[in-house]
């Protein structure tokens, strides 16, 4: 891949607007990229070389490979598999899923090292991902203990509708791309739970949802 090519795909990444041209340059030649299809598997923690992605396109969803769970999702503009940096065994239990069409560049990890022991800003940039997803996990811990399956499940519902969608006249619309099982991993509910609750706040005018998309009303929003 030629490049300009290569900056024109990390221009979008918050994580590389401090580095300069130079160091952006430099670290194009580094990158691989793929063009990949909904549904297709990305070996995180089985390649030989471990390595950092980049999603300039899509979605995609990390799983636990041992327990095949959803640990979270990933939208664009966004890098993952930044776990081999602090916690290589951890990170050999992870696998990535393509949720929609979806375009990757990725770095190895002794690569991406050196550069951010050159970068402090990029070093400083990647240890908020990780620490962002750290807290992340925290708070499920948290919600575990004290909130019911029903307001974990609406919560969910609302911070990845938030996260993930598109401001409309009278609600926020995101695309549909997690199954009933997808979020019962992600609340630690069951996937009937899942079912229900959704089944109910679309009844009670609080969510609307089908096939492709789901959306939360904003009055719901000021709740």
């Amino acid at each position: 891949m030629k490049t300009l090519t290569k900056y024109w795909f990390l221009e979008g990444f918050s994580l590389f607007r401090k580095l300069g041209m130079p160091a952006m340059m430099k670290m194009c030649e580094l990158l691989e990229m793929e063009h990949l299809d909904k549904g297709k598997e990305i070996a995180i923690g089985n390649r030989d070389k471990k390595s950092i992605f980049f999603l300039k396109k899509g979605a995609v969803k990390i799983l636990n490979s041992t327990h095949n769970t959803t640990k979270y999702v990933v939208k664009k503009g966004n890098i993952f598999g930044e776990l081999s940096l602090y916690d290589e065994q951890a990170a050999a239990m992870e696998k990535a899923i393509t949720l929609e069409e979806s375009i990757i560049c990725y770095i190895q990890s002794d690569m991406m090292e050196e550069l951010m022991e050159k970068h402090k800003s990029l070093k400083n940039g990647v240890f908020k991902v990780y620490g962002l997803r750290i807290k992340k996990l925290e708070r499920r811990l948290e919600d575990l203990l004290y909130k019911d399956s029903k307001t974990r499940i609406a919560d969910f519902i609302y911070a990845y509708v938030k996260e993930f969608g598109e401001d409309k006249l009278d609600r926020i619309e995101a695309k549909n791309l997690l199954s009933h099982k997808d979020i019962a991993n992600l609340t630690n509910t069951s996937r009937q739970t899942v079912n229900n609750v959704l089944s109910t706040l679309r009844k009670e005018k609080r969510i609307d949802y089908n096939t492709r998309e789901i959306a939360i009303f904003k009055p719901m929003l000021e709740e």
